[in-house]
């Protein structure tokens, strides 16, 4: 017997979420703030409000920011600190009334600083500007402590484009003898920043730990190892590298996230777990090699727990800032409707995509560090986003081309040979001529500009995806674990392919992006299934079967595997999913894989090019 009820249909608009709030305003912001916002809504209910008055509600119940009562330097500096550090993109509508409120709101007090003297339309909206306006002026407070610094024009660019410091014993203050200012700052706005209060020093510190900002030379300053400025003193000897793992590795612990951890909580926390797994991994120490491990274990845990309840969750979210591959490409459509109303890119003619086959996030701190010394004038807006699991290329790989989830390809799913089709298919649905649209793969070796020749017309063709398959490559063949990866992928990096990609790209005018399908992980065998032909993928960190009943059948026989619910995949695609860093071959045998749902294969880069100028 069928019991079958009566149902209902409810709608909600935003107009009925939010009915005293501003719709104009509501509207224009990321979707993945609402859940905040309606929570700060039930807890201090607001009057009506207009235009204004929803912006500065939402700027201080959502960013804990209120403008009104910012009434000096120290207040200012670490509401900028909370903002840009927790990697909580201002939409542009809230950062323009943060800048127009702290520019002509009356200070508390009389003696406050006028705030207009301060770059706020670049520092508020802007991460990049923001941590190179603090870049500027670390040596400056260091010069308080020490020695004077001044800009050495002849040096090797170790900052990526900012300014070099170095000793001068006849300078005072920033000042030579003469006092004609020489420390060239590209940012207006006070010299010095108090960057030794205890509001800011806690996260200056982090900020270098992290690597968003680059210690700089300091030999006349004697500090403390425990001292929280050592972190931003460069003496560029193996002791720094030391501590600076040592630091990373307290900052991860402190940091991990819960079970009931959002999204974003895990990129941010992925970061900063790639910046130490890079310094680990190029390092040489047996001590923090398996320290490292350890916490990625535990980490790995918790992070499989998280997908299982979560991750569906993930699919729908709005593209602004891609929480997953297939949104990439949205938001890359969103850029080209934007240039085409003016709104932002002006003189750029389209958008250009790098897909890295199989780049890990910690392997990405490595090319960037490959691709500032090699182009100072490179600024890359670092971000990450999830994976589609199983992390297989044809899985993941096709959902970014495609701007889909997996389900939607069922044909193609263990095949990339679709690909260009599904890449220009997307674009035709935004209203562009496949003509317009470009699509290479098998790169990485070889002239970067005679590939572009070949693949694209500058001026025509308005869309680019490329495919670099190197590190795949390195990765398949590796025999020496992460640190062999990182080794060869470095000296890859040195060729230069990359970076005159990246840079003729740029050239030509492009918006240029680069994310990866999936990462890698280093893993030892458990065994291997002798299935026949009754999987469809063997891979190995992940067995796929087109029935639940054929998975079932292998899973009981392997019980480090675990079964993986197909979320937004094919109905006949069934994955078997290894656990922690275990692996579907011989026993005992040590390789670098993906496949599975460890955070280094998941949680990939997601990062924007720009030029640096001025």
């Amino acid at each position: 017997m069928v019991w079958l009820q009566a149902g209902r249909k409810l709608s909600f608009n935003l107009g009925d979420l939010f009915p005293n709030l501003s719709y104009p305003v509501i509207e224009k912001l990321d979707r993945s703030l609402l859940d905040s916002l309606f929570e700060a809504q039930r807890k201090s209910p607001p009057d009506r409000m207009g235009d204004n008055a929803t912006k500065d509600f939402i700027l201080r119940h959502v960013f804990g920011i209120a403008a009104e009562l910012i009434a000096n330097e120290v207040e200012l500096l670490r509401a900028l600190l909370r903002l840009h550090y927790g990697k909580t993109q201002l939409p542009p509508v809230l950062a323009q009334r943060l800048i127009q409120s702290l520019q002509l709101a009356p200070r508390p007090s009389s003696h406050a600083p006028d705030f207009k003297t301060w770059p706020l339309s670049e520092i508020v909206p802007d991460n990049e500007a923001f941590f190179g306006f603090l870049q500027e002026r670390w040596p400056l407070f260091l010069s308080r402590l020490g020695s004077a610094y001044q800009v050495r024009e002849d040096s090797p660019d170790k900052s990526a484009g900012q300014p070099i410091w170095t000793s001068r014993s006849d300078a005072q203050g920033g000042r030579t003898r003469d006092g004609e200012h020489q420390y060239g700052l590209k940012y207006p706005g006070p010299d010095r920043l108090p960057f030794d209060h205890q509001d800011i020093k806690v996260y200056i510190d982090n900020l270098f730990l992290e690597g968003k900002l680059t210690p700089v030379e300091a030999k006349d300053i004697e500090v403390d190892a425990g001292s929280w400025v050592r972190s931003g003193i460069a003496t560029f000897g193996v002791d720094d590298d030391a501590l600076r793992i040592s630091r990373l590795f307290g900052l991860v612990e402190k940091e991990l996230p819960t079970a009931e951890a959002r999204y974003s909580d895990w990129t941010a926390l992925a970061l900063k777990w790639a910046e130490l797994s890079a310094l680990v991994h190029c390092g040489n120490s047996t001590e923090h090699q398996t320290r490292l491990r350890e916490i990625g274990d535990a980490l790995n845990t918790t992070f499989a727990g998280w997908l299982a309840d979560h991750y569906a969750s993930l699919i729908n979210l709005p593209p602004t800032n891609p929480a997953m591959l297939h949104q990439v490409p949205r938001r890359l459509a969103r850029d080209i409707e934007d240039q085409g109303r003016g709104i932002r890119g002006e003189g750029r003619v389209g958008v250009a995509l790098i897909v890295v086959d199989g780049l890990a996030l910690d392997q990405w701190v490595t090319i960037r560090l490959s691709l500032q010394k090699q182009d100072a004038n490179l600024v890359m807006r670092e971000s990450a986003t999830f994976a589609w699991i199983p992390t297989l290329t044809c899985v993941s790989r096709q959902s970014i081309f495609s701007g889909k989830p997996p389900l939607y390809f069922p044909s193609s799913i263990n095949s990339t040979n679709s690909e260009e089709k599904l890449w220009k298919q997307f674009w035709e649905g935004h209203g562009l001529s496949r003509l317009d649209v470009a699509y290479q793969r098998g790169l990485g070796d070889g002239n970067a500009a005679g590939v572009l020749d070949s693949a694209i017309h500058p001026g025509k063709t308005k869309v680019v995806g490329l495919v670099v398959d190197k590190v795949d490559k390195i990765m398949h063949g590796m025999q020496l674990g992460s640190a062999g990866m990182h080794n060869q992928i470095k000296q890859w990096c040195q060729g230069g392919f990359l970076a005159e990609l990246v840079g003729q790209l740029l050239e030509y005018g492009y918006e240029v992006w680069l994310t990866a399908d999936h990462g890698n992980i280093q893993c030892e065998g458990k065994g291997c299934p002798s299935e026949g032909v009754i999987a469809e993928t063997r891979g190995e960190r992940v067995r796929v079967y087109p029935t639940p009943e054929l998975r079932a059948q292998v899973a009981g026989a392997f019980p480090f595997a675990h079964e993986w619910q197909p979320v937004g995949l094919p109905a006949d695609y069934f994955p078997l999913l290894t656990s922690g860093r275990d692996a579907f071959v011989k026993v005992s045998e040590t390789i670098v894989g993906h496949g599975g749902v460890a955070i280094e294969e998941v949680i990939v880069p997601l990062v924007k090019f720009e030029r640096r100028t001025g």
